[in-house]
């Protein structure tokens, strides 16, 4: 029995180690059957419905061409186009778009209003992205680490920056299936206890690790997966002097990556400022898997849709 079946996809705390390991199985199956030129239509006539408040790459294009190779249907609602909590209440917005849709993707900058969608509708509602979490990113996150190495298990995780909602996303995924994840940077820009709790908690039963060091040494030491993101975004951009200076040190580089275990991958979330938190050596270097990375993002999410719609 399909234990996702109905379900909303709002944080990855929300599953059970099994059941992320299901999407991550499921994932390998349908790459499998696109990279054999076979797309079965397990979707067929279902529809999606995707919400932005922004603008997105991959998040749109993913879950478009993905609901489209499993046989569905995508109606794409930019940003200011619907009037999600504007001359409309969320909790209607939810109800209506339940009647139309089987599901709903929303990328939102307001987890709490995202939540309140999901409660709303009748039909499973997916976290695209919101200023907390992205849970879908981690999913391809760990899917393409798969790809790398035969038992990820143990393995060690290290993200380079800021805390942000890829940050997040990945410590949960890690804290659930049994890696070790250090998150290094200055003190100021730690992960918070909101994450850090979650962290502890699932570790005491998968046998994974945390730690917070702004030493990089400690960090890169045996470093299985080296990670980062941009150093600011959208509304930081009053920080950006002070965050260019404290994450300077931090920056990926090749000489960084010599640090870490032989075989080390390197990941970005995408879009990236090149030159700043990773150098251009990095990112078109042997170690950088970023691209499949990116392509992993319409793989896993098309497993995540056809075992919350099925």
């Amino acid at each position: 029995m399909n234990k996702l079946s109905g379900r909303n996809f709002m944080d990855l705390d929300d599953f059970t180690r099994e059941e992320i390991a299901l999407i991550l199985e499921t994932t390998r199956d349908l790459k499998l059957e696109v990279k054999r030129g076979h797309f079965p239509p397990y979707l067929q006539h279902k529809s999606l419905g995707c919400i932005f408040d922004q603008p997105s790459t991959r998040t749109r294009i993913s879950f478009e061409l993905g609901m489209q190779q499993l046989g569905g249907y995508v109606t794409y609602l930019k940003p200011g186009e619907i009037h999600l909590g504007k001359k409309e209440s969320i909790y209607d917005t939810g109800k209506v778009l339940s009647r139309y849709f089987d599901a709903i993707m929303i990328r939102w900058n307001d987890y709490n209003e995202m939540k309140q969608l999901a409660d709303a509708a009748d039909v499973p509602v997916i976290n695209g992205m919101t200023e907390k979490n992205h849970p879908c990113q981690a999913l391809a996150d760990i899917y393409t680490m798969m790809e790398y190495y035969d038992d990820i298990i143990g393995k060690k995780v290290v993200f380079f920056g800021d805390r942000t909602q890829p940050a997040h996303s990945l410590g949960v995924i890690c804290s659930k299936l049994g890696l070790n994840f250090v998150h290094c940077c200055p003190e100021k820009y730690a992960i918070l206890p909101e994450y850090t709790d979650i962290f502890e908690k699932n570790n005491r039963i998968s046998g994974g690790t945390y730690l917070h060091t702004a030493d990089i040494d400690q960090a890169c030491a045996g470093a299985h997966l080296v990670y980062t993101d941009v150093w600011w975004w959208i509304g930081q951009e009053e920080e950006e002097a002070e965050r260019r200076k404290l994450f300077a040190p931090y920056q990926v580089t090749a000489e960084l990556l010599a640090k870490c275990d032989k075989n080390v991958i390197f990941e970005h979330c995408l879009p990236a400022m090149r030159g700043v938190e990773v150098t251009d050596s990095v990112m078109d270097g042997p170690h950088a898997v970023i691209y499949d990375q990116a392509e992993n993002r319409m793989h896993t999410e098309k497993a995540l849709m056809v075992l919350l719609m099925n």
